[in-house]
């Protein structure tokens, strides 16, 4: 009976977030295969991620364990930001390469959103089984921060998908910021994390900053949402 509930307090967020980004598509709603599509690929993009940060560790691109302020930013980028988007934007674009559906800006927040909260959704269970003791707190810490950060790195990353498909005369800074953007944003995410975990003396002032980081981060996902729906609505920016 432990392990349903310890199932549900990890997948309780991703199905509220799923449902919000479904939500946010009135004009056309995705297919709901397409969307679970997605997911399942999302949550193999984790094995995927796994493949591409294990040789970086190897040859020493980020510490084991990070005791410094720079062991933590190596292995924020190169353990975690960097490897999870390549796998997460490689699953992207095995599912809308030749999509039909994917005809409207907003699509590729969606499918994008929905990648990566089945990345989030296998991290999320194997968190807590690892940690059953603490399940319950450790699954509100995961639902307030870490769920929604995976949520606004899809944003990011089908935002500018999104622009470099139905802009191609754009500036093709649009094509590296599809990868670029969620990386960047995620490995300063954890950076923050990482740092606060080896200078207790100024945990207090990072987490201010990291709460802070977390709420522009969301203020943007949500301007990007807003944006993209007013373009296939016919406004231009």
């Amino acid at each position: 009976m432990n392990n349903y509930i310890i199932l549900l307090t990890a997948l309780l967020p991703i199905a509220i977030l799923m449902y919000y980004i479904y939500h946010k598509d009135k004009k056309s709603p995705e297919p709901t295969g397409q969307l679970l599509k997605a997911f399942l690929l999302g949550i193999l993009s984790v094995p995927v991620s796994f493949c591409i940060s294990i040789p970086l560790g190897i040859i020493g691109l980020y510490p084991v364990e990070a005791t410094s302020i720079l062991g933590s930013v190596s292995a924020a980028f190169f353990g975690a930001a960097i490897p999870e988007e390549i796998a997460k934007f490689i699953m992207l674009w095995l599912l809308l390469r030749k999509n039909p559906y994917f005809d409207e800006k907003m699509d590729g927040i969606v499918y994008a959103v929905c990648v990566s909260l089945g990345f989030a959704a296998l991290e999320n269970i194997m968190y807590l089984f690892s940690n059953a003791e603490s399940y319950l707190s450790v699954g509100i810490a995961r639902a307030i921060f870490a769920v929604p950060g995976h949520f606004c790195f899809g944003i990011l990353m089908g935002y500018y998908y999104s622009l470099a498909k139905f802009y191609p005369k754009a500036p093709k800074k649009n094509k590296a910021l599809i990868l670029v953007a969620p990386i960047i944003v995620h490995g300063l995410y954890d950076s923050i994390l990482f740092i606060i975990n080896v200078t207790p003396a100024i945990s207090g002032i990072l987490l201010i900053v990291f709460l802070l980081f977390c709420h522009k981060m969301w203020k943007y996902g949500s301007k990007s949402i807003k944006e993209h729906i007013e373009r296939d609505s016919g406004y231009n920016f």
